[in-house]
């Protein structure tokens, strides 16, 4: 369905945005990133781009450089939207900048302060195939 929502209209924004977030949920990182970009060149100052959607699916890729680039894009959108903080955590952590990913996720916790543990998360936020960022967000210290 989100193929074809694409090839009705190919210069809708939502269209794109859905199809990378069905892609992300099965699993396939790489369509993923390729309809999030889209998006992106089809609607640059969409209001929704503080969603760090690209940046989620370059962790789970393990293009970890890319998702600090497009999650610090995010922030700039919206500081106070707590994914973001979230991919930053978890990319930071990959790539051994410790501090920064603590930063992140201690910036996580103020701005989200009903976050209660990775594993909550994981399921009420339909994360359960995002092995990459879990383990991320393991190594920058957010609780179990």
């Amino acid at each position: 369905m989100a193929d074809r929502a694409v090839a009705l209209n190919p210069s809708s924004f939502f269209a794109w945005n859905s199809r990378g977030w069905v892609y992300k949920v099965a699993g396939l990182w790489g369509e993923a990133v390729r309809s999030f970009e889209r998006a992106i060149r089809v609607s640059p100052v969409d209001p929704l781009l503080h969603r760090p959607f690209t940046g989620f699916a370059l962790v789970e890729l393990g293009r970890f450089d890319e998702a600090i680039v497009a999650g610090k894009k995010a922030l700039r959108q919206n500081t106070l939207y707590s994914p973001t903080h979230r991919c930053l955590a978890a990319a930071f952590a990959h790539l051994g900048r410790d501090a920064e990913a603590r930063e992140a996720a201690a910036r996580m916790l103020e701005v989200d302060p009903a976050f209660t543990t990775i594993s909550a998360l994981t399921l009420g936020a339909g994360l359960t195939n995002a092995k990459v960022l879990i383990e991320g967000l393991r190594k920058a210290g957010l609780p179990e």
